[in-house]
C-alpha cells in the first residue's frame, strides 16, 4: 500500500483557505497513492473555540474529503472540529474512495491547552480495514498513552495526526518509535509546521517507521509531501520471525 503524508502550515480558523491549500498540494502529488493523511484539525488549526468553527458531518469540509477521495481514487483521513447535538468533537474522519466514512473521536484531550474544557472525549478505538490492511488511526495526545493504542487487534498500520509543538518534538520522535516497536507495526505520524495564532511553533517531523522502529522517512521543518510504499508481507515475516506479539499481555480497557 502506498501512503502519502501531507505536512504543511495551517491558516488559523480558516476552512476555505486550508481546503484550497490541501487541494493544491494533493493535485501536485506525482506518485500513485492509496491513502492521504492530513494533520490534526487540518481545516482550522488547534483552536479551543469550537463554537466558532465547528461543522457537521454534512458540512463543506467532510464533503470536500468525499469529493477528493472519489475523484482521486484514494482514501483520505485527518481530524476536524465536528458538532453533534450540543457537543464538540476533535473527530478523525477516514473517508473511503466510495464516499463511506469511519470516524474516531479523540479520546485523550490535551488538558494543558484546555481541550478537555472545549471538547467531548471519545471512548471507542477504531480499526479501519482498507485494501487488505488493518489501520488504527489516533490523534496527537493519544500518542502518550500506550495502553489505548496497544495492538490487541493485530492491526498493521498505526496512524497519528497531530499539532505537536516544537518544545516537545523529542517526545514526538521517541514515542512514535516506541509505538512502532512495541506494537510491531508500521507507524506514521503527520504533524503540521508553522506558527499558530497563539504563538506556538510546530516543527513538522512527519515520519514513517517500520515494525522494528527503523526510520523509513522523515520530513524536515517545512512544507513537505512524503509518499512511501509499505510492504505488509515483509512486516508479517518479521512478526513471525520474532514472535514478540505472541507474548503480549491481554487486558480490557475500562471506560
Amino acid at each position: 500500500m502506498n501512503i502519502t503524508l501531507l505536512q504543511t502550515a495551517l491558516q488559523w480558523e480558516n476552512h476555505e483557505a486550508n481546503r484550497q491549500n490541501f487541494t493544491r498540494i494533493i493535485n501536485s502529488i506525482g506518485e500513485e497513492t492509496d491513502l492521504v493523511v492530513l494533520p490534526e484539525m487540518f481545516a482550522t488549526g488547534f483552536t479551543m473555540k469550537p463554537e466558532l468553527v465547528a461543522e457537521g458531518m454534512e458540512g463543506e469540509t467532510v464533503q470536500w474529503m468525499k469529493a477528493l477521495a472519489s475523484q482521486k481514487g484514494f482514501a483520505i483521513t485527518g481530524s476536524l472540529v465536528i458538532k453533534e447535538e450540543e457537543n464538540y468533537y476533535n473527530r478523525l474522519c477516514f473517508v473511503y474512495p466510495d464516499g463511506s466514512i469511519k470516524t474516531y473521536d479523540k479520546r485523550h484531550l490535551f488538558t494543558l491547552a484546555g481541550e478537555d474544557k472545549a471538547y467531548t472525549p471519545g471512548s471507542e478505538k477504531l480499526i479501519v480495514e482498507y485494501k487488505g490492511w488493518k489501520i488504527c488511526p489516533l490523534v496527537c495526545y493519544d500518542l502518550r498513552f500506550p495502553a489505548f493504542s496497544r495492538n490487541l487487534e493485530d492491526y498493521d498500520l498505526l496512524l497519528y495526526v497531530a499539532n505537536w509543538p516544537s518544545p516537545r518534538v523529542q517526545a514526538w520522535d521517541a514515542l512514535l518509535k516506541a509505538r512502532s516497536i512495541e506494537n510491531m507495526c508500521y507507524t506514521a505520524g503527520v504533524n503540521r509546521v508553522g506558527q499558530d495564532e497563539n504563538g506556538h511553533n510546530y516543527p513538522g517531523h512527519s515520519q514513517v517507521l517500520d515494525c522494528l522502529g527503523n526510520e523509513l522517512a522523515m520530513a524536515s521543518g517545512g512544507e513537505e509531501v512524503i509518499t512511501l510504499s509499505l510492504d505488509k508481507e515483509a512486516m508479517m515475516q518479521t512478526r513471525k520471525r520474532f514472535g514478540f506479539l505472541n507474548d503480549r499481555d491481554t487486558f480490557t480497557m475500562v471506560k
